[in-house]
């Protein structure tokens, strides 16, 4: 199938982004950040970050196919500093792996752009399970294992059903279940997914699956994209990470120490999000 949903957001996040330059022009690739090798294996090695001339930062995720290796051997990263990073961005559409990857970090940094320049900051995260409310008698699926997470959610009274691509992590465990079998999220009210699905092509069969829940969160600190095209496909809350100390964020990501002291979780719902117009309205009448 061409028209993938996946593809169909990329489109859209792009048209949106494009009309932002209505706010003049829109900032230049300043550098890519990349974790290094000693932290490979570990949380601190999992995403880069594109930073633009004005100063905004945008995440992406690195462990997909061979995307760290390829950026770390310096694969189109020589044309990146300076390039327009609308131009970056757009390789989120017809861009396969590192390319890709940096296409989605710009896709975020100008998103960080927008709101910065509307003075929009999106409201701290209650928790660490997207926010979804879950009480006993909820059935969450959660699409992909976050092992910190399955406490708190078991903490909760919910009923917890983990769909995983990895074989290895199949079968039952104390209370709950990881399996292969995406079919099962069909018996789940609420979900919680990695925002990784962005990336992988796999956002389409997840929306598919869950179209009957209530609440569908997409978490992670690549998490950092408009959301006005996933709210329209049932998405119901954005959770990412929301950088407050950029010097020191950088430091900490090409140091390959943790960099939760620079960033806080942020959660973006549906429900109070002022949608891409007002936002644009604001930061145009912010720049006369």
């Amino acid at each position: 199938m061409t028209d993938r949903v996946s593809g169909t957001v990329a489109a859209e996040l792009l048209a949106l982004l494009e009309r932002v330059a209505a706010l003049g022009p829109l900032p230049r690739v300043r550098a890519l950040h990349l974790p290094p090798p000693a932290a490979d294996g570990s949380r601190e090695g999992e995403f880069c970050a594109i930073e633009l001339d004005d100063g905004s930062l945008g995440l992406s995720f690195v462990l997909l196919g061979d995307a760290l290796g390829a950026l770390r051997g310096g694969a189109d990263t020589a044309a990146q500093a300076g390039m327009p990073a609308l131009d970056l961005a757009r390789r989120f559409i017809d861009a396969t792996g590192a390319r890709r990857t940096l296409g989605f970090a710009a896709v975020n940094a100008l998103t960080r752009h927008l709101f910065d320049r509307a003075g929009y900051v999106p409201a701290p995260a209650g928790g660490s399970i997207g926010d979804l409310d879950l009480r006993p008698g909820d059935r969450l699926g959660m699409i992909g294992l976050f092992p910190p997470l399955v406490p708190q959610v078991l903490a909760t009274g919910a009923a917890l059903t983990v769909v995983e691509l990895r074989a290895d992590l199949a079968g039952p465990r104390d209370g709950w279940h990881v399996t292969l079998d995406a079919g099962e999220l069909a018996g789940c009210n609420k979900i919680l997914s990695t925002s990784t699905v962005l990336l992988n092509d796999t956002l389409d069969a997840v929306l598919d699956r869950c179209r009957h829940a209530e609440r569908v969160a997409l978490i992670g600190p690549g998490a950092g994209c408009l959301p006005d095209p996933l709210f329209a496909r049932g998405v119901t809350l954005l959770g990412g990470s929301w950088i407050v100390d950029a010097v020191a964020f950088k430091a900490a990501l090409t140091g390959g120490r943790p960099w939760g002291g620079s960033a806080r979780k942020f959660a973006l719902g549906a429900a109070g999000y002022p949608g891409f117009e007002p936002l644009l309205a604001k930061a145009l009448d912010e720049a006369r």
